[in-house]
């Protein structure tokens, strides 16, 4: 389901072309604070592939967890420079060409959730489990303390597992 494909635009040789973040009907560029938070404070974004709605979603993530955004979405830049970024399901996703996505973060009342989609995989397993088999999560509080490097080496072996879709 959430590993599908990422897809380049038609029009596109390299990357997707950074998408301008807009309401869902389309009228105008989303700005943080016009955004509209759904249950939890998820920040409500308009589907779009490129980094541009991955930062509008991130911009509008309410109060510390714009920071802890900002510091995953830089971590997994650094780790795989060639990401793909997209907001799908009123979630930022992370993948590679033709190997799917990889990672997701979603904003709850009381954390971050990063889903490694095939987190079972992973060693050591992250911590959060999923009622789907493959799935691990990792959730950030307002007052933990993320550790970078772990998280890091999470990305990268995410990052190069084969897509196991059917």
């Amino acid at each position: 389901m959430v590993s599908k494909t990422p897809r380049k635009p038609a029009n596109s040789s390299e990357k997707p072309v950074a998408a301008k973040a807009a309401k869902p009907d389309g009228t105008a560029p989303v700005q943080p604070g016009n955004v509209t938070l759904l249950s939890g404070g998820n920040p409500q974004i308009a589907k779009g592939y490129g980094d541009a709605p991955v930062q509008a979603y991130i911009a509008a993530m309410p109060g510390w967890k714009s920071d802890v955004g900002r510091r995953l979405d830089a971590l997994i830049e650094r780790t795989v420079p060639d990401v793909y970024k997209a907001v799908k399901w009123n979630s930022p996703l992370y993948g590679l060409e033709g190997d799917g996505w990889f990672l997701g973060i979603h904003v709850f009342t009381k954390y971050v959730k990063v889903a490694f989609f095939r987190g079972s995989s992973l060693n050591p397993i992250p911590p959060g489990q999923s009622k789907q088999k493959d799935v691990r999560y990792l959730d950030i509080r307002e007052d933990d303390q993320l550790d970078e490097e772990q998280f890091a080496d999470w990305v990268r072996q995410a990052s190069q597992l084969p897509d196991e879709r059917m």
